[in-house]
């Protein structure tokens, strides 16, 4: 059994100064219990989070009595990661609680280890339904049913611990195998050598035909000269 020692916590004090006095800030609320603003130990709440997750019960020792409860919400600092806020449900006990179970991923796929197929996982969570005490940590899919492209796994097709109910479509698709992308190749185009050669051959000709009229201009500009010397 998961246990946390809670404080009632006076509004008036800024939520900082709790944190700074090694708690955090917090407030439990059930269907016949009144949100209550509490403060809870900052190490021994991250290591019952951490074992818990949103899906074991966690019973809180208050000075109003003990509290059966599922960590509803944590408010994480975006910065650090730390937890600087917690919400726990308090439930009814011998009532039903719905609650989203995270879902797990086990087994080889064929069609992905075998056809380079993309495992698609459309859910990550699956609500579900279940006494407090019967809840799993989590839902185990087993992906080996995935031997061909476009196969999928329904809501309908997980097998559920004793005492779970899914709350869901049964038709939801789970998960699904997807075809590998066809990487386009790159067009090549083949080299014209012939136009190459032709290129370097009108090239070579220019040049010469250049080089040509510019020793012309120069004996021109010789003569030139010479006839005027001669005048």
């Amino acid at each position: 059994m998961l246990t946390l020692k809670a404080d009632i916590r006076d509004t008036h004090t800024e939520p900082e100064e709790v944190r700074k006095a090694g708690q955090i800030p917090a407030v439990f609320y059930g269907k016949k219990e009144a949100s209550t603003p509490i403060s809870v130990p900052k190490t021994e709440f991250l290591k019952v989070w951490k074992e818990a997750g949103e899906s074991t019960v966690v019973t809180l020792n208050t000075p109003d009595g003990v509290k059966e409860s599922l960590i509803q919400d944590v408010d994480i600092d975006p910065v650090t990661g730390a937890p600087r806020h917690a919400d726990f449900y308090v439930f009814e006990k011998g009532h039903k609680v719905e609650v989203e179970l995270p879902i797990e991923f086990a087994g080889v796929s064929a069609a992905v280890k075998d056809l380079g197929g993309v495992l698609v996982k459309v859910f990550h969570e699956l609500k579900v339904e279940a006494q407090p005490k019967d809840l799993p940590h989590s839902i185990e899919a087993d992906i080996t049913s995935l031997a061909n492209f476009g196969d999928q796994i329904l809501a309908r097709d997980i097998t559920l611990p004793k005492g779970v109910e899914l709350r869901v479509n049964p038709d939801e698709v789970i998960a699904t195998v997807s075809a590998p992308r066809e990487e386009k190749e790159e067009e090549v185009v083949p080299i014209d050598l012939e136009s190459i050669e032709v290129s370097e051959e009108r090239g070579k000709k220019e040049d010469s035909e250049t080089t040509e009229d510019s020793e012309a201009s120069v004996v021109a500009s010789e003569n030139q000269r010479t006839q005027k010397k001669g005048e």
